[in-house]
C-alpha cells in the first residue's frame, strides 16, 4: 500500500534538494505558504491546479510526485488496477477525498502523458473553477459527472468524452452520485 505522505514527502524532499524555502516555493507557484506546509505535513493536494503549479516551480513533471519505480521502457497495468494512488481533498473536502486518482503510468519516467482512472466523488457547496497550463481529455467510464469550463457546464455520461484547454478556468466534479473517468493529462515543462 502506497504511504499517504508521499506526495508532501516528495514536495519537500525536491524543495530542499534545491534550496528552495516554502516562502520562495510559494510564490513561484502562486499559491500559499500554508498550502506548501499542509502538503508537506501529508494534507491531501486540494486540486490539481496547485499541483502543476509546485511541479513547474519545481522544474519537475507533474508525474514526478506520483512515480514510483522509473523505468524507460513500456509500463503496463493490468485491469487498470493500480496501486499508486493520489487523494485529492477537492478545493472543500467534506467527507474524505473529492478525486482519486490512480495513475496509469506511474513507473514510466519519461512521459508527457499522465493518464489516470480516476474515482470522482460528490462535493457539496459552491465550486471554483480554477486554470493551469495544458490540455485534458476526459472520458466517463460510469455515472455521470459535471464540468464547469469558462460560462459553459457540461454533464457527462457513461461513454461521453471532452478535449478541453486547461487554461480556460475549469472544475471537474461528480454530478450526484459517485463516478469513474478516464483521465489524460498532459502539461508542458
Amino acid at each position: 500500500m502506497r504511504n499517504e505522505n508521499e506526495v508532501g514527502e516528495k514536495i519537500r524532499h525536491l524543495r530542499e534538494d534545491r534550496n528552495v524555502s516554502r516562502e520562495e516555493l510559494a510564490q513561484k507557484a502562486s499559491c500559499t505558504v500554508e498550502l506548501i506546509e499542509k502538503l508537506e505535513n501529508g494534507a491531501p493536494v486540494p486540486s490539481l491546479a496547485p499541483l502543476l503549479g509546485i511541479a513547474r516551480a519545481l522544474g519537475v513533471r507533474l508525474g514526478t510526485f506520483m512515480d514510483d519505480a522509473p523505468q524507460t521502457g513500456p509500463f503496463v497495468v493490468k485491469n487498470g488496477k493500480s496501486e499508486n494512488v493520489t487523494h485529492f481533498s477537492g478545493n472543500k473536502a467534506v467527507n474524505g477525498n473529492a478525486l482519486d486518482f490512480y495513475s496509469l503510468a506511474y513507473g514510466k519516467s519519461d512521459r508527457h502523458m499522465e493518464p489516470f482512472i480516476i474515482d470522482v466523488h460528490p462535493l457539496e457547496g459552491d465550486y471554483k473553477l480554477k486554470p493551469h497550463e495544458g490540455e485534458e481529455f476526459i472520458y466517463v467510464m460510469n455515472g455521470q459527472i459535471e464540468i464547469m469550463y469558462g460560462q459553459e457546464n457540461y454533464i457527462l455520461s457513461e461513454g461521453d468524452s471532452i478535449y478541453y484547454d486547461s487554461v480556460v478556468p475549469h472544475d471537474l466534479h461528480a454530478y450526484m452520485e459517485d463516478a469513474k473517468i478516464l483521465a489524460v493529462v498532459y502539461t508542458p515543462i
